[in-house]
C-alpha cells in the first residue's frame, strides 16, 4: 500500500532545503562558538529542521528563532536592562 503524505512536515527535504538549513546551522555555530559535535549543536540542528518543516523558510527567521529557543541571542545595546 502506498502511504500518502498528509502534511508538509512529512515531505522529504531536497538538497536546496538541506543547503539552507546547513547555512543557518553553520552561521549560528560560528557566531556563538558552538562546537559542531556538541549536544547543543545537535539540539540546534533538530530545531532548525523542525522549524523548516513547519514552514519557516527564511534563513534570518530561522536563525532568530533558533537563537531565541536556545537562549543564544545577544540583547541589543538599548535592550540591556543594566544599561
Amino acid at each position: 500500500m502506498v502511504q500518502t503524505i498528509r502534511n508538509r512536515s512529512q515531505v522529504p527535504l531536497d538538497s536546496c532545503d538541506l543547503e539552507t538549513c546547513q547555512r543557518v546551522f553553520d552561521k549560528i555555530s560560528s557566531d556563538h562558538a558552538v562546537a559542531k559535535d556538541s549536544d547543543e549543536a545537535e539540539r540546534m540542528a533538530c530545531i532548525i529542521i523542525d522549524l523548516y518543516r513547519q514552514g519557516v523558510r527564511d534563513p534570518n527567521h530561522l536563525s532568530a528563532m533558533v537563537e531565541a529557543a536556545r537562549g543564544l541571542f545577544e540583547p541589543e545595546s538599548g535592550d540591556d536592562p543594566k544599561a
